[in-house]
């Protein structure tokens, strides 16, 4: 997240935390003393050495990474990123180098370079800064697959919180495949999806934007976007509450190229509007037969879906403004469908407009393939 007073791109969500202190016993006269020699399990003398080995890998991976994160500074605040590659390619967040006149760019080295942004992608939140240094300051990071994470996996994250730089803090993968609101605004002005997301619960606040999130093998395995909070410090800042999230690193892979050589990224487009999520009484309402799936609320007139003959909801229901009568997606490309979001995570990582998809719906109890042609974000 950048620093940034008057702009802040977090999510609220009301988190209470309470601290207790345990009090002391109060002293006893003197016993007689008896040597006790403890007996250790193989298990506890495993979760020993384990709890070691794990504390001795993170101190390495630290000494490895350390080098290719760094801070960025701008006229307007300040946040975190890494070197990308050894021509002096640094990733970092869209919203980090927005509307900034001046960036800079500060090694863990301690060496500073001006750098030039020359490629941003809003719908992602993405950017690309070109600094000029010598090869010796410049580490480039290895990069991971975002497709073989699991929830309950370690990850690292290493930035620039409140400024104080090259700082790490460690936690879990605590969610996969979440979206967030893209700066990028449909026609109609209401905001894009950003896919992909990944959620953890490593410490995640004001000035870790841009910054790599490690796999316990020292792999960026995505940017650290943003945090959900309602907790603030004394001069408004947010400050973390377990819930973050960052840019998954195929969507980085995929979009990075194109931001360096032709200074932005155009994204597949179906024209498809679904709910989040439908509740049991809204399935019901809509005569559903799947509890699973994206149900189509929308199209955009003349876009892709539309022209393939995907159908929207259109026939009221018991519900106000929930409209019966639409295709539920169950597939794309054969694979199993079920959220809105699991869709969006597939097409955005593995496709490009002017790619063809099949969508697997149901309409009414019959099961329709559908091949659309995509086109690119308007």
């Amino acid at each position: 997240m950048k620093i940034k007073q008057g702009v802040l791109a977090f999510l609220v969500l009301a988190l209470a935390v309470l601290a207790c202190q345990t009090p002391i016993a109060a002293t006893q006269p003197p016993t007689p003393v008896v040597e006790v020699v403890p007996t250790i399990s193989s298990s506890e003398t495993n979760i020993i050495v384990n709890s070691s080995a794990q504390q001795e890998s993170l101190v390495a991976l630290y000494d490895n990474v350390s080098a290719g994160t760094v801070a960025i500074l701008t006229d307007l605040g300040s946040g975190s990123g890494f070197v990308y590659d050894g021509e002096g390619h640094i990733i970092t967040n869209f919203h980090v180098i927005e509307d900034a006149k001046v960036v800079e760019v500060r090694f863990t080295s301690g060496f500073m370079a001006y750098g030039t942004v020359i490629g941003t992608d809003t719908d992602s939140d993405l950017a690309v800064v070109k600094v000029d240094a010598p090869a010796e300051e410049l580490h480039p990071l290895p990069v991971g697959d975002s497709d073989s994470l699991s929830v309950g996996q370690t990850v690292i994250a290493i930035g620039n919180p409140f400024g104080l730089d090259t700082t790490m803090t460690v936690g879990i993968i605590s969610a996969l495949g979440r979206t967030l609101d893209s700066a990028h605004a449909s026609p109609d002005g209401n905001p894009f999806t950003a896919g992909d997301i990944i959620q953890t619960d490593a410490a995640i606040n004001p000035g870790n934007s841009g910054g790599p999130l490690f796999n316990i093998n020292g792999e960026v395995i995505g940017i650290n976007r943003a945090i959900r909070t309602t907790n603030f410090t004394e001069d408004g800042q947010p400050v973390n509450s377990g819930i973050g999230f960052a840019i998954s690193i195929n969507m980085v892979k995929r979009v990075t190229p194109s931001l360096i050589e032709t200074g932005k990224y155009d994204y597949p487009f179906l024209g498809i509007s679904s709910m989040d999520s439908l509740s049991l009484e809204m399935v019901e309402a809509l005569g559903l037969k799947s509890y699973t799936g994206a149900y189509v609320t929308s199209l955009v007139p003349g876009g892709p879906a539309e022209k393939a003959g995907i159908i929207a909801g259109d026939k009221a229901t018991s519900i106000p403004s929930l409209f019966a009568g639409g295709d539920l997606i169950i597939a794309i490309d054969g694979q199993e469908t079920r959220t809105f979001d699991e869709m969006l995570a597939y097409l955005i990582t593995h496709k490009s407009p002017g790619d063809t998809v099949v969508l697997t719906v149901l309409r009414g109890e019959e099961k329709v393939d559908v091949s659309i042609t995509l086109d690119k974000r308007p």
